[in-house]
């Protein structure tokens, strides 16, 4: 009988649940049964969407504010704390366990954790405990305080900030960020392309004058790129000003809205621009497409950037200004910028992460240890 592994995730920022998604699909490969949950969204939906919409606008908009709070949640002890809000999803997750009885639960989100400690108590054969960190390099308190058997990381300079943060070097495992196993399968831009023309990917965020003034940027620093602009879920809110500059550099603009095929997209352009969340960070880097970040949360989206900048994939060009100048440098010279950068992400190879996670958490359950 296959090994079943519940997948908690929730939806407060989309690399918790692209994890999530993706490590189910590569459990699914090796031979298991998964089953992903988000516990918030079942017990509290209404509340669970709302608070999501809030913190989408005032990461969007108010990143500073955003960081206060961030700031102020190191200092909470999470095993203590019994917040009315959080009674329905501790009490569905419980209902989880008990209905769907796995043989291990992978957290991508920190508090999960600490709900499994106090439902499992005095559960004489309790599942194991796997929580993936989709936080890079600095990582909050509530991920370091978890009470778990193992922590499944992205990279070594994460795992060794952890180690250096005071947590047993055997039990934070470098599997890499549960990317898309497509990744592993796809073929990205070579270093050696001609670069005729210098195709980027521009994911954007909600704000309307962030699609016209950088994707302008990135037309205006040579006439040798294009630009393929998604929209995602702001496909209404931005069209108008996406087809403006469509309109304006005829030819040389593509505009999509909702996709599922990234994983095609980021191995088919030889650059990406987006927000530095761990989703699009992890996922520029499997597919060795260099990065520029156009948007930066403050807290917990700063050692996103830090691991581009370690790894030598990318940099912050958050203005329309920097942006040009950063595109006009990665051509210069033949594009030997751009080449540079291509060589150190091949050298990183980070594009089987969901894989190793769930041949890690398959083999625990095998072996019992």
């Amino acid at each position: 009988m296959p090994a079943r592994i519940l997948i908690c995730t929730a939806a407060f920022g989309e690399g918790h649940n692209s994890a999530a998604r993706n490590l189910a699909l590569a459990l699914q490969e090796v031979g298991a049964e998964a089953r992903v949950a988000d516990p918030c969204m079942l017990g509290t939906p209404h509340t669970t969407r709302w608070i999501c919409n809030g913190y989408r606008f005032v990461t969007t908009r108010f990143p500073r504010l955003w960081y206060q709070v961030y700031l102020r949640t190191a200092d909470v002890d999470f095993s203590k704390q019994r917040m009315p809000l959080m009674r329905k999803p501790e009490r569905k997750l419980g209902e989880l366990v008990d209905t769907w009885k796995p043989d291990a639960i992978v957290a991508t989100y920190p508090l999960y954790p600490y709900f499994l400690e106090r439902l499992l108590e005095g559960n004489p054969n309790p599942p194991k405990i796997f929580t993936v960190v989709t936080d890079s390099i600095e990582i909050n308190a509530a991920w370091l305080k978890c009470p778990t058997a193992e922590w499944l990381v992205s990279d070594p300079y994460t795992r060794d900030a952890m180690v250096r943060g005071g947590l047993p070097a055997e039990r934070v495992i470098d599997t890499g960020f549960p990317v898309n196993p497509a990744f592993s399968r796809l073929t990205p831009v070579a270093a050696s392309d001609a670069c005729e023309p210098f195709k980027v990917l521009f994911f954007t965020t909600s704000r309307r004058l962030q699609v016209r003034r950088f994707a302008k940027a990135v037309l205006q620093a040579s006439p040798r790129t294009e630009i393929t602009i998604v929209l995602g879920k702001n496909v209404r809110h931005l069209w108008k000003k996406a087809k403006e500059i469509r309109d304006a550099f005829p030819g040389r603009v593509k505009v999509k809205g909702w996709t599922r095929k990234v994983p095609q997209l980021l191995n088919s352009h030889h650059m990406v621009i987006g927000k530095a969340g761990g989703a699009t960070v992890h996922e520029a880097l499997a597919a060795r497409c260099p990065m520029l970040v156009h948007h930066l949360v403050p807290g917990q989206e700063e050692g996103n950037l830090r691991l581009l900048e370690a790894v030598g994939g990318g940099r912050l060009a958050d203005t329309p200004e920097t942006m040009r100048a950063a595109v006009t440098d990665l051509l210069a010279d033949d594009a030997a910028l751009w080449r540079g950068m291509k060589r150190k992400l091949a050298a990183h190879g980070r594009n089987a992460g969901a894989i190793a996670s769930a041949r890690h958490v398959l083999g625990r359950c095998e072996t019992g240890k």
